[in-house]
């Protein structure tokens, strides 16, 4: 970020090809300090929907905009379930939302004890 010297902001990018700046897209900028709406609303569906989960952890990872997002499940209901099982029940629990998201990364687990 250097070369671009003074004209460079938080929110620019450096085209390496033709070393013009280019904007970044808003949801690219996002802090991590807090929860989106999005990671909330789903956190909330998958505990209603896992009550036995010991850890569910929802990501967005499209940078805030709430078009992609990965999650991470720890439960019993996926006890004696093959992967694919597992991913279809955390897809039905969240049928709606994903109607509005470009992508899903589904990780699931039974807790170890």
């Amino acid at each position: 970020m250097a070369a671009l010297g003074a004209a460079a902001t938080a929110s620019q990018l450096l085209c390496r090809r033709n070393l013009r700046v280019v904007p970044l897209l808003r949801c690219a900028q996002r802090t991590f300090a807090s929860q989106t709406s999005g990671e909330l609303k789903m956190t909330r569906i998958l505990k209603e929907k896992f009550p036995q989960a010991a850890a569910i952890k929802v990501t967005d990872i499209s940078g805030g905009c709430g078009a992609m997002y990965e999650i991470h499940i720890e439960s019993e209901e996926f006890k004696n379930k093959r992967i694919l099982q597992q991913h279809q029940m955390v897809n039905k629990a969240l049928e709606e939302e994903i109607k509005d998201m470009h992508g899903l990364r589904i990780f699931t687990s039974v807790p170890k004890h």
